[in-house]
């Protein structure tokens, strides 16, 4: 009864006005309050990364620590002193409860305010007398922004000046202090490479269309920052060579192989165990062209395998690969000249870059294909029990697993220069041809397709003959090598669509204009030809120049030629003057390279003169530039990490993932299983350099702990940081 009066009070014109004025004058003191206390400096945000200029090497023991928290101003450089008990504890004092406290704003108009943190530590104890430094400059944050940078609506309000960063030499315990300094002079940065509009377009449509005049529910972090991870070993009949999306493990099926992909309902959370007889560190590169270790790629049908063939031998603990030997009699390299002799048009390492391998054997064509500059990716099919395809991983070679029954292989089309089949025994004619058709789809125009085998009945000759004329693949050389005994047919693909309206009977029929020939992933086979481009603005009209001007030539069809320039630009700038000696990496025990966020292989073309190769994966919900890192005479895959790569498990030394993490936060259901993954095909002592936002890297790097890693490297500036860890040999 007592409210009634009360509500009638506040009807009357007096009340009202009463408390629009307080409320406005409260609204005032808000406002004066806010801008004295505010720094200008965190007003505007630019996501962008700014660490080119890591130059300093950096050994086992030491730490990176970034800039303050609070942004200092130029002309007084604020210095913040830390102790270290426990690495995991000091983390939860520091970093993760300031983005616990600090929740994230995902709107550009008004973005959240600077956020500077790193490996930075508190205990308790007193701190410990300083220990000598060296210094890393960085370049100015204000210049070169790059258009069209995924941050391109946020524009900077002011220079925020150039920072150092300083690593303690002493151990991680040691006292260690951040320093900032303005004035220092930079060569400037470039914005998240080229991941630009098109990348924010395609993937912001992937977390759900967007409704005017609503706003969208915005997810919780990548990672759970008060998590706390134990891990256990997977249980699985395949053990150390367990492959989630192509081992079967429902028990449904005698094999335990996948006819296709299928990958778990749920991520594995479970680390897959090391060999039964140990993992011993791989062979370096090029001694593991010849040599390797037989227990890292144990397998118990591989046992049966080597006593019946020549071309590999067990020595002692080592499994070795004399040269020149093959399955072929003569050895490869007279039957590599055999098929030069019968097309003289290819010239290998040359206008011949790109070849795609099917069925992996020996890997002796890979082998001394690589000595004439060619890039050859071996394709492992499902049904190689003996897992050749991890003895040629194992040996250093370009090497995935992948079915190859119903569904397209991750490429997109007209990208290899040519397709070699050694004796792979697949029956090309069969269900209408979809495997033969599905090589005219990857393969370039006026692409070469080498086949091999010892043995063929003329039924199955007849057939192939039939099916390929229909396609108008024209045979340009069919001969049998009186030394190998083996027949070889070297096939072309025509270089227009006018053959095709020549044909008689018009079957195969030509693919719908609405079909996309680079859809790939989880798209079945098409059993028609998909047209060849005829305009001169179209990718594959063309052949690329020849390597290795290939690697920087632009091509005409391409429309933003100064995007591409800009992304080499900067992963040179980067490698030249942060990975190749500022992070601790040998780069001589790296061979096996994996760019888990490629855009347009700029990363792997900065790589090019080590002695490594690059897979380039280009996720699937992001712009399609597979197509452009094909064109530059360099290797890659579509693949959707919220599940499993196609490859075993210690494959590759070295993971490098730029804001890949970020890019997938409203996609995967459980994003720590990634970092499973990452952990399941990396080598023992194999490295991972991650670039992110540091709200992400924070909880990352918390994990990575938990996984026994260890971080040798760590740094933030602004929002964006880069953590650099080495996997070891533990196990739980």
């Amino acid at each position: 009864m007592s409210l009634a009066p009360l509500a009638r009070h506040a009807k009357r014109p007096q009340g009202f006005c009463v408390k629009v004025t307080a409320v406005a004058v409260l609204g005032l003191c808000f406002i004066v309050v806010w801008s004295i206390f505010s720094s200008p400096s965190t007003s505007v945000t630019t996501q962008r990364e700014s660490f080119d200029d890591i130059n300093e090497p950096v050994s086992e023991d030491k730490k990176v620590i970034d800039s303050s928290r609070t942004r200092p101003s130029k002309e007084e450089p604020v210095k913040h002193e830390k102790t270290g008990e426990d690495d995991m504890r000091g983390r939860s004092e520091s970093d993760l409860e300031r983005i616990e406290q600090k929740p994230v704003n995902r709107s550009v108009s008004s973005p959240p305010d600077v956020h500077q943190s790193g490996p930075t530590k508190r205990g308790k104890h007193a701190a410990k007398p300083k220990k000598e430094r060296s210094e890393i400059k960085l370049p100015n944050e204000g210049e070169n922004d790059k258009e069209g940078s995924e941050e391109s609506e946020v524009k900077e309000g002011e220079d925020g000046g150039d920072e150092e960063v300083v690593i303690d030499n002493g151990d991680d315990n040691s006292n260690t202090e951040s320093e900032t300094n303005g004035g220092t002079e930079g060569n400037g940065d470039l914005v998240e490479s080229v991941d630009s509009e098109g990348v924010e377009k395609a993937e912001g449509e992937s977390e759900g269309s967007k409704v005017p005049g609503k706003k969208r529910k915005a997810k919780g972090p990548v990672f759970d920052p008060k998590a706390r991870w134990s891990w256990k070993i997977c249980r699985t009949r395949s053990k150390h060579n367990y492959i989630p999306c192509i081992d079967n493990e429902s028990g449904r099926f005698q094999s335990y192989r996948h006819s296709e992909r299928s990958c778990p309902r749920t991520p594995p959370m479970c680390l897959v165990p090391l060999p039964r007889g140990g993992y011993g560190t791989p062979v370096k590169w090029p001694e593991s062209k010849m040599k390797i270790y037989y227990k890292n790629v144990a397998h118990p049908i591989l046992d049966s395998f080597i006593k019946k063939h020549s071309w590999v031998m067990e020595s002692g603990a080592h499994l070795l690969f004399p040269g020149n030997q093959s399955e072929f009699k003569g050895g490869v390299l007279h039957y590599l000249e055999f098929i030069e002799e019968m097309v003289p048009d290819i010239e290998w390492g040359k206008n011949i870059r790109v070849v795609l391998d099917i069925g992996c054997t020996d890997s002796s064509f890979a082998a001394s294909l690589l000595d004439k500059d060619v890039i050859i990716l071996s394709l492992g099919l499902k049904d190689d029990l003996v897992d050749l395809a991890q003895v040629a991983l194992e040996r250093g070679f370009p090497t995935i697993i992948s079915p190859f029954a119903t569904r397209r292989l991750p490429f997109p089309s007209m990208v290899f220069d040519a397709i070699h089949c050694g004796g792979c025994n697949i029956l090309w004619h069969h269900r209408g041809g979809r495997l033969l058709l599905e090589m005219n789809r990857i393969l370039r125009p006026s692409g070469y397709f080498i086949l091999s085998s010892k043995h063929e009945s003329i039924e199955e000759e007849e057939a192939m003959s039939t099916l390929t004329a229909s396609i108008c693949w024209n045979i340009l050389a069919h001969k049998t090598d009186e030394v190998s005994e083996v027949g070889v047919k070297v096939y072309q693909k025509p270089e227009s669509n006018d053959i095709y309206e020549l044909r008689r009977k018009k079957n195969p029929p030509l693919c719908k204009e609405s079909e996309n020939p680079n859809a790939a992933w989880y798209v079945p086979m098409k059993t028609c030809l998909n047209t060849i481009p005829a305009s001169i603005e179209e990718r594959g009209t063309e052949w690329p120049v020849e390597w290795p001007d290939r690697l920087e030539t632009l091509p005409d069809w391409l429309e933003n030629k100064d995007k591409l320039s800009a992304d080499t630009n900067h992963w040179n700038a980067i490698f030249k003057n942060s990975y190749l000696s500022g992070i601790g990496i040998d780069w001589s025990s790296i061979r096996n390279v994996m760019d888990m966020k490629a855009i347009y292989g700029g990363f792997a073309a900065a790589l090019s003169q080590q002695n490594v190769w690059v897979m380039n994966v280009v996720p699937v919900h992001a712009p399609d530039t597979l197509p452009i890192i094909f064109e530059r005479g360099l290797i890659g895959i579509y693949h959707d990490w919220c599940e499993s790569f196609g490859t075993y498990p210690r494959s590759y030394d070295l993971l490098h993932a730029d804001h890949l993490f970020s890019r997938l936060k409203n996609r995967c259901k459980q994003p720590v299983a990634i970092v499973v993954e990452m952990d399941r095909i990396l080598r023992p002592g194999g490295w991972v350099i991650v670039r992110d936002k540091v709200e992400i890297l924070d909880p990352l790097e918390g994990i990575l702990r938990s996984l026994h890693w260890e971080i040798r490297l760590t740094y933030a500036q602004n929002k964006e940081g880069i953590l650099c860890a080495q996997k070891t040999l533990w196990r739980p």
